[in-house]
């Protein structure tokens, strides 16, 4: 199906690039599961990725927004040939599926409508399904670029190139950091943070921020992390009048 890069996280079997059955399955793709990596988690995985769509029968409170697999690959295809973005498709185990916390770090969650009554597909039929989706996408966008281009119809290239969204690693970082920041300002109780940061994961992450937005909010974060007296005096301009420090509080009658 033309996919050729496969991330592992924390395979049971340690042999797997090996295992006969595994082999066997793989038939003439044999040397994309020889060069699989294993990694350690799922953000070590998405390094690099602009796109994640996370799979899964069903939709999780405080996860991505569900789209149908035809939807999903569309986008997948748009960003491969639009903004020359790394797309993944992220597949949880065949027993558990994908944790909510593996979940959050996707932009999308991406179903396959099958029968409501048995709609559990196996992994392996799962993959192949949206390989499948994703591979006559990829195609088609393909064919409908080539067509523009034979006939001279050059419109889409002159329109304003925008900028590609960050990738997975920025935005983990930019999560880390304004956690840091709404702790620092007391609106975040680290002790009992409820729903707060899943909740924010999904706002920012349905917006796509790009690299230039993702380095605006660290900056807000860091601004945030700063003593209070030194916020304020951040915001003035080199020799203006600085406002007046704030009174100390009282002490208790």
């Amino acid at each position: 199906m033309g996919f050729t890069h496969l991330y592992v996280v924390r395979p049971r079997d340690p042999q797997f690039r090996t295992a006969p059955e595994a082999l066997a399955l793989a038939a003439s793709a044999g040397e994309v599961l020889a060069q699989a990596l294993v990694v350690e988690s799922l953000p070590q995985a998405l390094h690099g990725v602009h796109l994640a769509l996370a799979t899964s029968g069903y939709a999780r409170l405080f996860g991505p927004e569900t789209i149908e697999i035809r939807s999903a690959a569309q986008r997948a295809a748009e960003a491969i040939y639009r903004d020359d973005a790394q797309v993944a498709f992220v597949f949880g185990t065949e027993r558990t599926g994908l944790s909510n916390a593996q979940m959050q770090c996707c932009h999308f969650c991406c179903s396959i409508p099958a029968d409501p009554v048995r709609g559990s597909l196996n992994l392996a039929q799962a993959v192949q399904v949206v390989a499948y989706e994703t591979r006559r996408e990829i195609l088609d966008c393909s064919q409908r670029c080539d067509q523009l281009l034979a006939r001279g119809d050059l419109s889409r290239a002159q329109t304003r190139q925008m900028e590609r969204a960050a990738s997975i690693e920025q935005t983990e970082a930019m999560f880390a950091h304004l956690e840091q920041g709404l702790a620092a300002v007391g609106y975040l109780d680290p002790a009992q943070p409820k729903h707060l940061l899943a909740r924010l994961r999904q706002l920012l992450l349905r917006a796509r921020p790009t690299s230039t937005e993702v380095d605006i909010l660290r900056g807000i974060a860091s601004a945030m992390t700063l003593p209070r007296k030194l916020r304020a005096r951040s915001k003035c301009a080199p020799g203006a009048d600085r406002p007046p420090d704030p009174p100390a509080p009282r002490a208790p009658d």
